[in-house]
């Protein structure tokens, strides 16, 4: 273990091409995540073809600086414009742009950055706590049959959590399961759906696939918005601070650097127990196939509103739900690779893309990779580190240029977007077939989102619906064909108890509140 530590050492913070990527990751995930429309999922799609040729220590390091900072930024509009720059700052919308409608912009911001990078670095331990004795466990006790009910809780999981009806969400995963199903799988020989098209018979193409469902699809949706900013006041100019006198560079440095430090560390200092709590709440969702850092936002901003002093703020201006919506989120990121890395079953749509670049690199997540790769799984435990700690430096810049990338305007950065997508699906393979499956896959995108159908179970069907589909097979042959042979082991049978009530329970607890009521 000290040889694979001391080698993750030597990878992550003695090698300057990793800093470099860490820099320059970091500064395009707050570009993605302050302009509103860009989402961290996007800015991850948009940069899979650029990792493609990087080695596995600087493709991860790009990763995971990029999706923190991206996270982070989309509090920016959020506070500034009323528009969360990603879905997991709007939890506490409303309070972040009701505290800078009273010119507390600074410290809402610097609130903001201080109880992420903090809510970050809860999850990163939590990370290497659980990580490694999950690994343990699962390597005594899963095998294929245990891998079944884990793929098929985590496609359960993925519709329970996600936004709106349950019904739309098990649409969307049925749509991945389709497309999972396409081409030659690991359990048959002939090709399924390719409509005689060859280039299909190794199934759908994940790079192209996943920069039209999060990359194409936003570039439409914005091109079909009609919402805009609220125009009341202007309250961009409390966090640029235009307008005011004094040497530059100590005016920046008074209202950029002083400002979110001194408005925002004693605030972080007098609530450590609620950030520990959002941490830990946040860790866990994440840790829930399906959702994420926006359904971990929500949880906690609920959690604070329950035990806070003064709830009546919530929903209007509350600076501790600020403050633990954002520490929730930040830790949900690290909290989401624990299932991916011990289990391969993505947290949300963003390691499920993670783990398509891992299996790029002939990087298989599960147990084993833990004994086999352990200098990979410690270069990404400094890389969570690195990562949050620099965001403090991002951050800090991001508050004061972050209105201004807010201005650019839409006829200019969507058509780039788009020729970043063209020319991303385009390279891995030079295939004009891969940008027509990246034009399909962004309009089918943009129609769920239109209706309403989330495209995390879209994603997670994808990348899951392949290993339950042979993890089935394998069991039904070893057992000839009995179904019971998936309830003969005592933890098989404990995860298909909780998928079969995850199945069933809500539709009985419907079934006896309609008798009651007819009673």
């Amino acid at each position: 273990m000290d040889g694979a530590f001391a080698q993750a050492i030597e990878q992550v913070l003695f090698n300057p091409y990793v800093w470099f990527v860490i820099v320059v990751a970091a500064f395009y995930g707050v570009f993605m995540g302050a302009v509103p429309g860009l989402t961290a999922t996007m800015a991850v799609a948009l940069l899979i073809p650029v990792v493609y040729f990087m080695d596995p220590i600087p493709a991860l390091a790009a990763l995971v600086t990029l999706v923190g900072c991206a996270i982070f930024a989309g509090d920016i509009p959020n506070a500034l414009l009323r528009i969360p720059g990603t879905p997991a700052s709007a939890a506490y919308t409303d309070d972040a742009y009701g505290l800078t409608r009273k010119g507390k912009a600074v410290q809402v911001l610097g609130t903001c950055l201080f109880f992420s990078v903090a809510g970050g670095l809860i999850g990163v331990l939590i990370l290497i706590l659980f990580a490694p004795l999950l690994a343990a466990f699962a390597a005594r006790t899963f095998s294929a049959i245990e891998y079944f009910w884990l793929y098929l809780l985590g496609l359960t999981c993925a519709v329970v959590v996600s936004r709106g009806s349950p019904m739309r969400g098990m649409l969307g995963l049925i749509i991945g399961l389709l497309l999972g199903a396409i081409g030659l799988s690991a359990v048959h020989a002939e090709a399924r759906l390719t409509f005689g098209r060859p280039e299909l018979y190794q199934g759908v193409n994940f790079i192209p696939a996943m920069i039209g469902l999060f990359g194409v699809s936003e570039i439409l949706r914005n091109l079909f918005s009609t919402d805009g900013p609220e125009k009341q006041g202007d309250p961009a100019n409390v966090a640029t601070g235009e307008g005011r006198n004094g040497g530059w560079l100590r005016q920046w440095t008074k209202d950029t650097v002083a400002a979110p430090f001194r408005e925002s560390l004693p605030f972080l200092w007098r609530r450590k127990v609620h950030v520990g709590r959002s941490g830990i709440i946040g860790s866990f969702v994440g840790m829930l196939p399906g959702a994420g850092a926006d359904i971990g936002s929500w949880v906690s901003v609920a959690a604070s509103k329950r035990f806070s002093k003064k709830p009546e703020e919530y929903g209007s201006g509350s600076l501790e739900g600020v403050g633990d919506g954002a520490a929730a989120k930040s830790a949900a990121l690290a909290g989401a690779w624990i299932p991916a890395l011990v289990f391969a079953v993505p947290g949300d749509s963003i390691t499920a893309i993670i783990i398509g670049v891992l299996l790029m690199k002939d990087i298989v997540p599960g147990p084993d990779i833990f004994v086999d790769q352990a200098d990979m799984v410690y270069s990404i435990y400094l890389l969570f580190i690195i990562a949050n700690l620099f965001l403090i430096v991002a951050g800090i810049v991001a508050i004061r240029t972050g209105a201004l990338l807010q201005r650019i305007p839409k006829n200019v950065l969507l058509p780039l977007i788009l020729l970043f997508c063209i020319t991303g699906s385009f390279a891995i393979h030079a295939s004009y077939f891969d940008v027509l499956v990246m034009a399909i896959m962004g309009v089918l995108g943009f129609i769920l989102d239109r209706r309403s159908i989330p495209l995390g179970p879209v994603v997670l069907g994808i990348i899951l619906g392949p290993p339950l589909e042979e993890r089935f097979i394998q069991t039904m042959t070893a057992a000839d064909g009995n179904l019971l042979a998936f309830f003969s082991r005592p933890m098989a049978a404990t995860l298909g108890v909780i998928v079969l009530a995850l199945w069933f329970l809500p539709a009985v607890g419907a079934a006896l509140a309609r008798s009651r009521r007819k009673k």
